[in-house]
């Protein structure tokens, strides 16, 4: 499974969410600290989850970066991450 598969598994399964998008931007990091043949090593994530209502966005990106730790931990390494409760803008 590719990571980008295995991210979005976790969030999914994490966060219910009503919409998700993990992009691979890893291309766009060539030649930067980080960066593998291969890519695989940064990623954004947009989501929106009831999960995150009420939550400031420190505590959506712990939320987030807690789901992820194995990965985090590992072949990632760079996240960007947009994290919204339904009907924010």
């Amino acid at each position: 499974m590719v990571m980008k598969d295995t991210i979005s598994n976790k969030l999914q399964e994490a966060f219910t969410p009503e919409s998700l998008q993990v992009v691979d931007e890893s291309l766009l990091h060539e030649g930067h600290s980080g960066h593998r043949p291969g890519g695989e090593t940064h990623f954004r994530v947009y989501i929106v989850s009831d999960a995150f209502k009420g939550k400031s966005r420190v505590d959506r990106h712990r939320m987030i970066n807690s789901a992820l730790a194995a990965e985090l931990a590992g072949s990632v390494h760079a996240l960007a991450i947009q994290a919204k409760a339904p009907g924010e803008g």
